[in-house]
């Protein structure tokens, strides 16, 4: 059990309300948006029907009821409705602080995920285009989530469902057999490729037959040609390659990368349960599962032309994954622009009766745009991903040459920092929200950046360096801990302690930003702690909690950092 549960399970054990279990009790209890509140607070809304009493009644008489026996809290308030309760403040300081020297970086980790396994479906590039900026939110988002799942013990598979099937590959053969001699694959890669995939689009508006060239290209591909699948697999590795480096410096791995062509022999056992079922409907020659009744336009499965599509594909996806994996969830990150390709297919998998098909997650987000407009392939209009880096550690080299002259291994750090300010950047706010990137507010090194989380944690470590070796494991005394007393200690102290809980509420909601939001909020708190408070020169008596203090800020927000996959330079 966390420690927010034996908290949250302590608590439950001196309220007493009749027809209710502490269990039930414990799950009602909520940690306060603002410090200043409580610890902990219970609403009391939910025991008004039961005990026939408007909310701020019972809070009033389950507050006198435990004040009047022995408790082991600080304070006991009803206010508005609310139980607020308050720990002792010293005995906190000193739980937190053991636990953290204790366990380091395992702090907020716990085994509530054990033996269940949550598959999560993000970032899924598309074969033979560059990695571009509209990818970023899924990937930073898909990976966030998957380092959350494995930080409370679930088997976390990330997968990476890749476009590498369509009518394209057909325009890029035609393309590149008829202008490769424009460009040079091994200097160019990707972006030789995007290239004539934007000449043949162009072309094609003068010459239409360049279409019919390529499904017959197409064609050729589904048939097995030899010539074709070689460059089909050829643009494949091209592209892998390429994005490899970008995942690399993003620091992301996938444990899959199963795309749209692995599923095409495991289309058809989907399409003859359907049938077998009744539930496909012939609609002008195309096969289809009607979905009116439930407010929705019918699911296309098959075109006229026997051509299947990604709901086909899609259906059989999820089909493999449950039996592979057994699945406790399957989470999908990708845009809110395929709402309704998600409410589709999961109504057609419980129409076919799998009680798994409330298990299926579409974790939608917002688009990323820069500020001078929005992008387009086709048209050879948009901004790949390795620019948006290079320029974010270009500008960060720059600031920290201007800010920090004589730091070592500037070049590193630029690199850290960059990266660290675009991940960040992509996962501050709520995720559907629409974004517009700005590179002079993501390298803001005030503002609510990675840049400011990742400097707070260097001074942190600058301050442990300075302090030197410092005995954090043996437990502190009372008089000691009384020097983390105060509004500043005692803010820091609690926000410390809501590290699990923070991150069991981004799981549960899918939410990586809560984390994002609560470093900048614990950044903050230990730099008015800092200049309020004396740390490597205070009293003796003082100093060494004082010092653990720091080390807990410094263990926290670096972990957290790499949950969100923002990496913490030791020094700035």
């Amino acid at each position: 059990m966390e420690n927010t549960d034996i908290r949250k399970a302590e608590i439950a054990s001196y309220v007493k309300v009749e027809g209710v279990s502490a269990e039930e009790i414990a799950s009602y209890i909520v940690i306060p948006p603002d410090t200043a509140m409580g610890d902990y607070a219970l609403p009391c809304f939910r025991f008004a029907k039961i005990l026939r009493k408007p909310p701020v009644a019972i809070a009033e008489e389950l507050a006198r009821a435990i004040k009047g026996g022995e408790n082991p809290f600080a304070s006991v308030e009803a206010v508005n409705g609310y139980l607020n309760f308050k720990f002792d403040r010293t005995a906190e300081a000193g739980r937190v602080l053991k636990e953290i020297a204790e366990k380091g970086s395992d702090y907020g980790a716990s085994n509530e995920g054990a033996g269940k396994t949550v598959c999560i479906d993000y970032s899924s590039i598309n074969i033979a285009k560059p990695f571009h900026i509209g990818h970023l939110s899924s990937t930073v988002i898909g990976a966030a989530l998957y380092r959350m799942y494995k930080k409370l013990g679930y088997n976390a598979v990330g997968i990476n469902h890749l476009g590498d099937w369509g009518t394209q590959f057909g325009k890029l053969i035609v393309a590149y057999k008829k202008w490769s001699d424009e460009i040079d694959l091994e200097k160019e890669g990707v972006m030789g490729l995007t290239k004539i995939y934007v000449k043949f689009h162009a072309e094609a508006e003068e010459h239409p037959e360049l279409e019919d060239e390529a499904r017959a290209w197409f064609k050729k591909i589904e048939d097995g040609d030899k010539e074709a699948l070689k460059l089909y697999e050829l643009f494949k590795e091209i592209t892998l390659n390429e994005v490899g480096k970008v995942y690399t410096r993003l620091g992301i791995a996938f444990d899959s990368y199963n795309g749209e062509a692995f599923y095409n022999d495991k289309m058809t056992p989907v399409l003859d349960a359907l049938e077998a079922k009744n539930l496909i409907t012939v609609s002008d020659g195309a096969k289809i599962v009607d979905l009116n009744e439930y407010g929705m336009s019918p699911c296309l499965l098959v075109k006229a032309d026997g051509a299947t599509l990604y709901a086909t594909r899609d259906l059989a996806a999820a089909f493999y994954r449950k039996q592979t994996y057994d699945f406790y969830k399957c989470l999908y990150v990708v845009a809110y622009q395929q709402n309704l390709h998600f409410k589709q297919f999961f109504k057609v998998i419980e129409l076919m009766g799998e009680s798994w098909y409330k298990d299926l997650v579409h974790v939608p987000f917002g688009m990323v745009s820069l500020e001078d407009g929005t992008m387009s392939t086709r048209k050879g209009k948009v901004v790949w991903l390795k620019d948006v880096l290079d320029k974010s550690v270009e500008k960060s080299l720059k600031i920290i040459s201007e800010k920090s002259a004589g730091l070592k291994n500037k070049a590193d750090v630029a690199e850290k920092v960059g990266i660290g300010a675009v991940v960040f950047f992509a996962l501050t706010n709520n995720r559907i929200k629409d974004i517009t990137f700005s590179y002079d507010k993501v390298l803001n090194f005030d503002g609510e950046t990675g840049p400011y989380v990742q400097y707070t944690n260097a001074r942190c470590m600058s301050v442990l360096r300075k302090a030197g070796a410092v005995d954090l494991v043996t437990p502190f005394a009372s008089e000691e801990l009384e020097g983390l007393n105060g509004k500043e200690g005692e803010e820091l102290v609690s926000l410390i302690g809501r590290f699990s809980s923070v991150i069991s509420d981004a799981i549960a909601k899918y939410e990586p930003s809560i984390v994002t939001r609560y470093l900048i909020e614990l950044a903050r708190s230990f730099n008015r702690y800092y200049l309020e408070n004396r740390i490597l020169n205070a009293e003796e008596k003082y100093r060494r909690a004082r010092i653990a203090l720091v080390n807990a800020v410094h263990v926290v927000l670096e972990e957290g950092m790499r949950l969100i996959g923002v990496r913490a330079p030791e020094e700035m």
